[in-house]
């Protein structure tokens, strides 16, 4: 997983690497200005045939940028290039400074402009470019982009709208810290950014602003990132995913991957917890037992006949009764998923209390099996348990207003997960896997056409499947993969119905793809 840091931390790994581990600030930034260099190079082939213009600014990132455009000059000697930087030479320090000296010395003469008068006489005289690279303002930016640095960003969005923008670290004014946007910023379609994402290229809306975001190994090493103080916040990507998809031993069986236990759904409800039984299978579980009211067996079995049904006494509303609550529910299974289609009267949360008290295995807990839990601290468990709320379950979990828990989804899933010791998967646009010790991961699949009934019903059941599949694995790393991949499966879903009509079966029946698609 990619580490996700603040202009801090990431400030503080560039100076643990330069000052502790001896790495010349300068090789740094040659490998950076490499990396930016080789993007422009695959991805916009032949760019000897356009025109490019190479935007810096007096900082590390124009530093960045000067080096770009002396290793596009070395390697294109007859490139169309402008280079503009955006500052007197004078005021230029350090690394950025030298890399001033060595583009000169190649006998190639940048354009200076240090005040927004001069841009606007500059520009003038510029060459429409087909090309721009953007190394104006980097990651340590605070606020709205002012004086010649806003007069360029909006100059080049405005004029230079059929250019394709590169941006070097960060697209200039948009800051590192945080997903708001705090003014106005460059408009790019790639942004090459070095050794890990910063928050703002996680979260929207600002990482709507990004184009193909890719990152770039520098120089820095893990041990550095490592030591840096926690918790940490952690992005989920394909490659921890796929990790737990290699193909299966010829030799095993369905005893070998997992005996899920699904608790719930009513006479109205049995969809739910048939959803939840299904995908737990379509997610590698071996076997999967429902446990659900009497009058709720046959809608379920005429659902899927591959679902083996437990049938409990139920209540005069077509809930199951607490009192057929029976230990021997867990015999022989893997992992317990509760809730969806439960019910939420009294007598419902009576059970689903009851399985929590009782439960031995990893349990995850959803939908209306939440209810059960407002106002309550969760009694300790020697098993792993797993809450997957929504923005409106979790802001009755914790008494504040859902928009409050947007606007500190991070700290609200972090606080909450490390003060209950549970896991916490807080659903919505970018979820968050939050576990007991303080770590997040942002998950960065899915679409808003999962925004719609069932979708989370299904997630449990992936949840339920991934626990029983991978009990020696990490708990947050078996969870973020099994949330990866229900995002995955409804973006492949989506191409082929589109965002308005979709179902989340329409997610579950793409399960499989999503599977085939991370290599298995």
């Amino acid at each position: 997983m990619h580490r996700i840091l603040t202009a801090a931390e990431m400030r503080e790994a560039d100076r643990a690497t330069i000052e502790d581990h001896g790495v010349p600030g300068l090789l740094l930034m040659e490998n950076a200005a490499s990396a930016v260099t080789r993007e422009l190079l695959e991805r916009y082939q032949p760019v000897d045939q356009g025109s490019i213009l190479v935007l810096c600014g007096k900082g590390n990132n124009g530093g960045d940028g000067l080096a770009v455009a002396r290793q596009l000059l070395l390697q294109k000697p007859d490139i169309n290039m402008q280079v503009v930087l955006l500052a007197d030479p004078d005021q230029l320090t350090g690394d950025t400074a030298v890399n001033w000296q060595a583009l000169v010395a190649q006998d190639f003469h940048p354009e200076t402009s240090a005040t927004p008068e001069e841009w606007q006489a500059l520009r003038n005289r510029l060459i429409a470019p087909s090309l721009i690279v953007d190394a104006i303002l980097g990651t340590g930016v605070h606020g709205a982009p002012h004086g010649i640095a806003a007069k360029v960003i909006a100059d080049v969005n405005r004029l230079y709208r059929n250019a394709s923008v590169v941006a070097v670290d960060m697209p200039s004014g948009l800051g590192s810290d945080t997903g708001e946007l705090t003014g106005k910023c460059m408009q790019v379609e790639c942004t090459v950014s070095f050794t890990t994402p910063k928050i703002s290229q996680v979260f929207p809306p600002a990482c709507e602003h990004l184009g193909n975001l890719v990152i770039a190994r520098i120089g820095i090493a893990d041990s550095v990132l490592d030591t840096l103080p926690g918790p940490r916040l952690l992005l989920n990507t394909h490659s921890d995913v796929s990790r737990f998809l290699k193909p299966r031993n010829p030799s095993s069986h369905k005893g070998t991957y997992g005996h899920v236990l699904a608790i719930g759904g009513s006479s109205s409800k049995p969809g739910a917890i048939a959803m939840t039984g299904i995908s737990a299978l379509k997610a590698g579980a071996g076997l999967t037992t429902v446990v659900t009211s009497q009058s709720a067996t046959s809608s379920i079995l005429a659902i899927s006949p591959e679902l083996m049904i437990e049938p409990a006494s139920e209540l005069a509303d077509g809930t199951m009764d607490p009192s057929s609550f029976d230990e021997h529910w867990f015999y022989g299974k893997t992992s317990v998923a509760i809730g969806p289609g439960i019910g939420t009267s009294a007598r419902n949360l009576e059970l689903v209390h009851k399985v929590i008290q009782c439960c031995p295995l990893p349990l995850v807990i959803d939908a209306d099996g939440l209810a059960a839990l407002k106002n309550c601290t969760i009694a300790p468990r020697t098993a792993i348990t797993v809450l997957t709320p929504h923005p409106g379950e979790m802001s009755r979990l914790v008494n504040q207003d859902t928009e409050e828990i947007q606007q500190n989804r991070v700290q609200t899933a972090r606080q909450y997960s490390t003060r209950h010791q549970v896991y916490l998967i807080l659903k919505g646009h970018r979820t968050l896997i939050a576990s007991p010790d303080g770590d997040v991961v942002v998950n960065p699949t899915g679409t808003p056409g999962m925004a719609t009934a069932g979708s989370g019903d299904i997630l449990t059941g992936i949840l339920a499947a991934f626990l029983g599949q991978f009990p020696e694995q990490p708990v947050l790393q078996v969870l973020a993969a099994a949330v990866y991949l229900h995002g995955l499966a409804g973006e492949i879903a989506c191409q082929e119905t589109g965002e308005h009509g979709m179902l989340a079966t329409d997610c579950l029946n793409h399960l499989p793809e999503a599977f085939q698609s991370l290599g298995t």
